[in-house]
């Protein structure tokens, strides 16, 4: 469905029965992402929660209007919980989407019964490590130019987003599988401009470290132990900011353990939202 959220269109995809508790999950990558990856990860979930996914503004399909900044996307969680008419909820993110779901319980901390991340980071420190792992890579040789295009949040187009994409994918798996690379890179909604935003403008400044003590529900921090570019280092730096926070890392895993890992990680998820009492009606 189409939903008008503080004046920008989003598409959104709801799961679960309406008197369920809420679960929103926000996808990775702007630009890049969309609701496929929630969508795929949490729709098994909607026999407990009712589960909202969307392209986020600028993402997808959703209508892309500016600013693509953390702050009007932090907004645009919380307008999709006044539409769900919900005091609080289950906030779930991965990756870039970890950076809003965090950003999200620090200024709504009453909001969030729970968090969930997955493979994210509370700086850009793990910039550093990334490069250094992507050059040492022996799965391809990456060109610098389009590495740092993509990383840097400067490619030229849409076309040029989706070669940079494509040069840094076989390194994101733990088993690498040049034909999911194929389908990854012609899957992929291609939106350069909200890319470039969120790279150039917003992740030079991000830098949330000495907030999270401000996070005061219950959390879950998740992690592919074979993760490039939020290596486990990170999470780590995450799990010991965040009051009483648990984390977890996969062993067999990528950046992407709901995938690599489906079973064990909806399995792990589950059991912490019900210990918790996140699913509770």
């Amino acid at each position: 469905m189409r939903l008008k959220i503080n004046d920008n269109e989003l598409e959104v995809e709801v799961f679960g029965a309406d008197d369920a508790p809420v679960l929103i999950a926000h996808h990775g990558a702007p630009g890049l992402g969309s609701r496929a990856e929630p969508r795929a990860t949490f729709a098994p979930f909607a026999d407990t929660f009712r589960v909202i996914v969307f392209d986020a503004r600028g993402s997808g399909v959703s209508e892309g209007n500016p600013p693509f900044s953390h702050e009007q996307w932090v907004a645009d969680v919380d307008g999709l919980r006044q539409w769900a008419g919900v005091e609080s909820f289950v906030m779930a993110g991965g990756s870039y989407g970890g950076f809003i779901s965090m950003e999200y319980a620090i200024r709504h901390p009453d909001r969030v019964k729970a968090l969930v991340l997955r493979d994210t980071s509370a700086d850009h420190e793990n910039d550093k490590a990334a490069r250094t792992n992507a050059l040492s890579s022996d799965r391809v040789d990456i060109d610098v130019a389009k590495f740092d295009r993509i990383n840097d949040g400067t490619v030229f187009d849409d076309d040029d987003l989706r070669d940079c994409w494509r040069e840094i994918l076989p390194l994101y798996d733990h088993v690498y599988d040049p034909a999911k690379v194929i389908e990854k890179v012609e899957a992929t909604p291609y939106r350069y401009q909200t890319h470039n935003y969120a790279f150039s403008v917003n992740i030079p400044n991000y830098d949330i470290k000495d907030q999270l003590h401000k996070i005061t529900c219950p959390t879950l921090v998740t992690v592919g132990r074979d993760d490039w570019i939020t290596p486990v280092a990170s999470s780590e730096v995450i799990a010991s900011m965040i009051p009483n926070a648990r984390l977890v890392v996969f062993e067999k895993s990528g950046h992407s353990p709901q995938v690599e890992e489906a079973e064990l990680w909806r399995h792990t998820v589950r059991e912490f939202l019900h210990e918790v009492g996140a699913d509770d009606r």
